[in-house]
């Protein structure tokens, strides 16, 4: 997630929590970074995970940041997007 989209998809993280789990995959810059990050825009509502080596990326099929992959309860794919993803669409996927 970028910047821009950050504090809408924590909010969207608090809302649901009931319904939806948000977890960061950190990669680029640095761990330090990404919880400066964290905590600039006070994610309590997401889990964040590191990857220093990019292999999540290869393993998801993410080709640029910022991207988003919604998986249902079992792990399979429901959606993807590559770019800033709105808190409607990923609403729209739960119904």
């Amino acid at each position: 997630m970028c910047r821009g989209e950050a504090p809408e998809i924590e909010q969207l993280a608090r809302d649901h929590a009931d319904e939806l789990a948000v977890v960061g995959l950190g990669t680029q810059d640095s761990l330090e970074e990404a919880e400066d990050f964290r905590s600039e825009f006070d994610m309590t509502g997401t889990t964040m995970l590191w990857d220093e080596g990019f292999e999540s990326w290869q393993l998801l099929g993410i080709r640029s940041q910022p991207a988003a992959i919604l998986l249902d309860a079992e792990g399979e794919v429901l959606d993807s997007w590559q770019g800033p993803v709105s808190p409607d669409e990923v609403l729209a996927q739960l119904t």
